[in-house]
């Protein structure tokens, strides 16, 4: 179980840069630049009828994991820690965390109603 919460945070851990802000998408995701690892993620923000890839994801390694920043298309953000353990916690704690799916594809993740597909690295 452990290894499996931590395949997201492999694929993620690419994705510590920020998008080029002049080359956003229609969506308000920014596209990344040829050859740059692509860090939108899959998201459903609170009150959304459906997922869609809006969301980008920044890592950090902090001496407790992997902190996560999951940025939403509406400006408004979700920190996310990853312990070293595997454990996915809310990093600042107003909201818990919760794991709703965890398999092949990635683990989902929700948080004050937003949920989150944190995807898997392919090999």
């Amino acid at each position: 179980m452990r290894s499996l919460l931590l395949a997201p945070l492999v694929l993620l851990a690419a994705c510590g840069g920020q998008g080029d802000s002049a080359n956003l998408q229609e969506t308000g995701a920014a596209a990344p630049s040829p050859g740059e690892p692509d860090n939108r993620i899959e998201c459903r923000p609170a009150g959304a009828a459906s997922f869609s890839r809006t969301c980008t994801v920044d890592s950090v390694d902090s001496p407790q994991g992997w902190l996560l920043t999951v940025r939403k298309e509406d400006g408004g953000f979700r920190r996310l820690l990853v312990n070293r353990d595997g454990r996915i916690s809310a990093a600042d704690g107003a909201q818990p965390a919760h794991i709703l799916a965890d398999n092949a594809a990635g683990t989902e993740v929700e948080i004050g109603g937003d949920r989150f597909r944190l995807p898997r690295r392919s090999r």
